[in-house]
């Protein structure tokens, strides 16, 4: 069958482009880090729910729910969003806010310490630093 491929978990014949296994509920894809943004289409307040459910494959009222119900908890849920904000890019290949804001501060230090001569050109944050 065209568009079709077999689950490598349980055998069944699913659609090529599934996330999941409709029989076993397996997860096909891996973490896939052009995903890992903020702008997606059901963004409401932030982006975070909607970013975490893309990136979980689950719905994103459930990612929604467990925010709600983690802010019950000595305010879990919004020290987590505020955490996961900092954390997630904006837009695909942009550096976080927390990328930003560590680069000002190493850009300070290194003013204020006599060895800044030029801006660096931030690294990209797909690459590994160098040694």
């Amino acid at each position: 069958m065209e568009g079709m491929k077999q689950c490598p978990y349980c055998g069944e014949n699913i659609r090529a482009a599934a996330v999941r296994c409709r029989y076993c509920r397996s997860r096909l894809t891996l973490f896939d880090a052009a995903t890992w943004h903020r702008s997606h289409p059901g963004t409401r307040f932030a982006g975070v729910c909607a970013a975490l459910a893309c990136a979980l494959a689950v719905p994103v009222a459930a990612v929604r729910l467990a925010f709600v119900v983690l802010s019950f908890f000595h305010l879990l849920g919004l020290f987590l969003y505020g955490g996961l904000w900092l954390i997630i890019p904006k837009r695909p290949g942009e550096p976080s806010l927390l990328e930003r804001a560590l680069w000002r501060a190493l850009d300070l230090a290194a003013t204020l310490s006599g060895r800044h001569n030029q801006p660096p050109s931030p690294p990209s944050p797909w690459e590994r630093p160098a040694a």
